[in-house]
């Protein structure tokens, strides 16, 4: 068992990197390595705690969607687009059906 410290095969952007190449615009290659957090939502609800500490295995929770309506795709919990759920290679997926506009988007931050 080797207690050396792994190397990265990344090494950390440089300084140059970060710098704004003209001003209001990030170089995209620093955007483009950033992480997000992608999530599909099929709904919501609203329950009491009294009626949630008394769920147990079998017991079906309502939700605020209707059959057949697409599910939203969030981006860091901001919808950026919907669509349905498909299966590929035994594996869910989600096929978009509308992306919302950017401008739509921007106004929702």
């Amino acid at each position: 068992m080797n207690d050396s410290t792994e190397t990265q095969d990344e090494t950390p952007p440089t300084s140059e990197e970060f710098q704004v190449s003209q001003p209001g615009n990030i170089n995209p290659e620093v955007l483009q390595n950033i992480s997000v957090t992608l999530s599909i939502e099929v709904g919501r609800t609203n329950i009491k705690i009294k009626d949630l500490m008394r769920l147990t295995q079998g017991s079906v929770v309502e939700l605020d969607r209707i059959a057949g309506e697409p599910l939203d795709l969030l981006v860091n919990e901001t919808v950026v687009a919907q669509g349905e759920v498909v299966l590929v290679n035994d594996r869910y997926g989600i096929r978009l059906t509308r992306v919302v506009p950017s401008t739509d988007r921007l106004q929702s931050i």
